[in-house]
């Protein structure tokens, strides 16, 4: 596949790529902290916010592995729980904000007859409370809201397999900012689209996708002329 030619769907990556998660995570990330100290589950200052932003795009069980190693798994499911209390929380408030231009470039996606979908790591509440709370929801695929949380798959790449086997994609295109997205695209014989410009990535994680785009306007631009 190319980039040239026409994909049947896009599935797309949502922390940063189609959401600014930073604007609803920190917060929240606060706050969860304030909380397991308040209940004895954590002693100590909260771990810097470099940590759990340098985890998004991996499954949570692995990110708590990487902010808080020295807790036990109980006080990471309690985290988990806070965690996506604090961001629902933070929805109903209004808070968190797309990318510049997302729903726009949705839409004409959408126009063009291009089925959309999400494939994300996070929990099923957190993703389908993202879309909904920022009006997305009837742009993508009835039912295409996929998730790990959802779905209980152990990597992005088995994520994405579901999705494709279950709607009967024969092409489509992954769009998302992490090596993760990159894998799952690939291996799953996808077209990559890596972006770079929410700054969480590590370097060299989107060295492999196919095209790698600075504004989520350009996807547009990325497909063949009608």
């Amino acid at each position: 596949m190319t980039a040239r030619t026409m994909p049947e769907a896009m599935i797309f990556d949502v922390d940063g790529t189609l959401f600014q998660t930073e604007t609803l995570l920190l917060p929240a990330y606060h706050a969860t902290f304030d909380r397991l100290r308040s209940e004895g589950l954590y002693v100590g200052e909260t771990p810097p916010e470099q940590y759990i932003l340098g985890s998004l795009g991996m499954l949570l069980e692995h990110i708590w592995q990487q902010v808080i190693p020295e807790s036990d798994v109980a006080v990471h499911r309690r985290a988990d729980e806070l965690l996506l209390q604090y961001q629902v929380e933070g929805m109903a408030r209004g808070e968190g904000l797309l990318y510049e231009g997302v729903a726009e470039t949705l839409k004409e996606l959408r126009a063009r007859g291009i089925r959309l979908f999400t494939a994300s790591n996070g929990l099923e509440g957190y993703v389908k409370g993202v879309i909904r709370a920022q009006g997305l929801e009837p742009l993508f695929e009835s039912g295409g809201l996929f998730s790990a949380g959802e779905h209980s798959t152990r990597s992005k790449v088995d994520l994405v397999r579901k999705l494709l086997d279950q709607y009967g994609i024969r092409s489509a295109w992954m769009v998302g900012d992490r090596s993760s997205d990159v894998e799952a695209g690939h291996a799953n014989g996808l077209f990559v689209v890596g972006c770079d410009y929410a700054g969480f990535r590590k370097e060299g994680e989107l060295d492999e996708a196919d095209v790698r785009i600075r504004d989520f306007r350009e996807i547009v631009g990325l497909l063949p002329e009608r």
